[in-house]
């Protein structure tokens, strides 16, 4: 059985933290069945640590010591964490949604303890801190099914005394007048009609033996968590998808590619939009320098990028340069996660939507054309591609290129003029469907079914248009993510 480590997020409770970490230890032939044979506690300080939870309190020092730690454990690949802290259950969703590592859920772990020993429609009693009361926490776990009942104004003051106090129990006092000041709001609240005490502070349970001896059933929340654990089959958490795109290749076109995943993702409000990483690197070298004039290989530098964003936790990789496709094939194998090949998917396009043995003109660099990987693609398709005549193959490298090209920052004068002059001329030589095959064309003229161009009607197709939508579908889970082969 696969050897799986717990992490145990420290400081939020010194003493409770090591209590929940003494019985795992404890328990280590039970929870080993579970698979879990190794715990690791991470204890730091940080801002207000000891402060008490009162209802104008700020987490945020809270909050993002809990996620810092999160970040370390998932760095040390652990399969499953526990946070012994009520008020950082507060925001546990906000920290789970960053993590791919299950943030157990004490709540949920307290919730099955319950409903084991009442019947729904029970009154609780409820001992936990001003902020976590104010919060609600309770009522979202508990409100649907039972009634809860609180301490009054003054016995909530003693309950934060018992804990916060100069004799509390986080100065480590666990008898005496911490014991006696939990005893009187136990009491209080069963006399308020309480059929189960429930805590709402991890130092409770530190006093829990104490006060059964003396007939107050507190259930034990750390023993409880702990078991939880024991119980809990680890798995990894469903990533959302998030897209990782090699950026700089043009950095114009990167933009343009950016805001066509926008545009073609239905979204309500920003949280519905896709999570996309970015290396942006425009110093990789000209992909088409290297193929037509055996300039530096840019090869090593994409490979880099797409590493970088296999880092960064990208499911799949995106590239809006059709000339870089050339390259693909060699960075491919060296990658756990896939390049969406736009050209590809460009070609599977066209086949869909206007049918086989049609004849499609490729504007694009000398460098792609070059290459052939857009005629391989279309050749195994049954698609017929021809490309401008060295004539016009000029106008599309200076539309691009040129001190007046869209590169230099131009979408329109001598630029589109010559682009449009290159689709009339492969309108003339039979072509019915034109691929704007670099990322920077579709700055210039957007895709269409119907281009008139002299007496004809052609086609425009926008490769990164086409891949900004199958990214979309990666993302929406329509489509399935093919994995590279090894």
């Amino acid at each position: 059985m696969h050897t799986r480590t717990l992490g145990i997020i420290g400081g939020l409770g010194d003493l409770a933290a090591a209590d929940i970490f003494t019985r795992l230890l404890k328990s280590r032939p039970h929870v080993a069945a579970s698979g879990f044979q190794d715990f690791l506690l991470e204890q730091h300080p940080f801002r207000n640590a000891g402060s008490a939870l009162r209802n104008d309190c700020s987490l945020t020092s809270r909050k993002l010591y809990v996620f810092q730690v999160c970040q370390s454990f998932a760095e040390r690949h652990v399969d499953a964490i526990l946070l012994p802290c009520f008020a950082s259950h507060t925001f546990r969703d906000e920290i789970q949604t960053e993590l791919e590592v299950p943030l157990l859920d004490m709540m949920e772990a307290l919730e099955r303890h319950i409903a084991k020993r009442v019947m729904p429609g029970s009154t609780l009693g409820i001992l936990t801190s001003d902020c976590v009361r104010q919060s609600g926490l309770f009522e979202k776990y508990f409100g649907a099914r039972y009634s809860l009942v609180y301490p009054a104004p003054e016995q909530q003051a003693v309950l934060m005394d018992c804990i916060y106090g100069d004799q509390g129990v986080q100065s480590g006092q666990t008898e005496g007048r911490a014991m006696d000041q939990a005893r009187q709001v136990c009491r209080h609240l069963l006399e308020q009609g309480a059929d189960l005490l429930v805590p709402g502070f991890t130092e409770l349970s530190l006093l829990a033996s104490g006060l059964q001896q003396q007939g107050i059933d507190l259930p034990n929340c750390n023993e409880i968590y702990a078991e939880f654990a024991q119980h809990f089959s680890a798995s990894a958490m469903p990533a959302p998808f998030r897209l990782g795109i090699v950026g700089g290749v043009g950095p114009a076109a990167t933009v343009d590619f950016m805001n066509k995943i926008i545009r073609n993702t239905p979204a309500g409000c920003d949280q519905d939009h896709i999570k996309i990483v970015v290396e942006q690197n425009p110093q990789i070298p000209d992909r088409t320098a290297c193929l037509v004039h055996h300039k530096t290989d840019p090869t090593v530098a994409l490979l880099a990028a797409c590493r970088r964003l296999e880092a960064a936790g990208a499911q799949a990789i995106a590239i809006p340069c059709n000339t870089a496709h050339a390259f693909v094939g060699a960075i491919q194998p060296s990658l756990e996660i896939p390049i969406i090949n736009m050209l590809h998917e460009t070609i599977a396009y066209i086949v869909d939507q206007h049918g086989q043995g049609k004849t499609v003109g490729l504007l694009a660099t000398s460098g792609t054309i070059a290459s052939k990987v857009y005629h391989a693609v279309a050749e195994a398709a049954g698609v017929h591609l021809i490309a401008p005549a060295p004539e016009f193959q000029q106008k599309v490298m200076d539309a691009i290129y040129s001190e007046h090209g869209v590169k230099a920052g131009f979408t329109d004068g001598q630029c589109k003029t010559e682009l449009v002059e290159a689709i009339a001329h492969l309108a003339e030589s039979s072509a019915e469907i034109m691929i704007l095959g670099c990322t920077e064309l579709p700055l210039l003229l957007q895709q269409t079914n119907r281009f008139p161009v002299g007496d004809k009607v052609v086609a425009l197709i926008d490769p990164t248009e086409v891949l900004a939508q199958k990214c979309v579908r990666l993302a929406n889970g329509t489509e399935q993510i093919s994995r590279p082969r090894p």
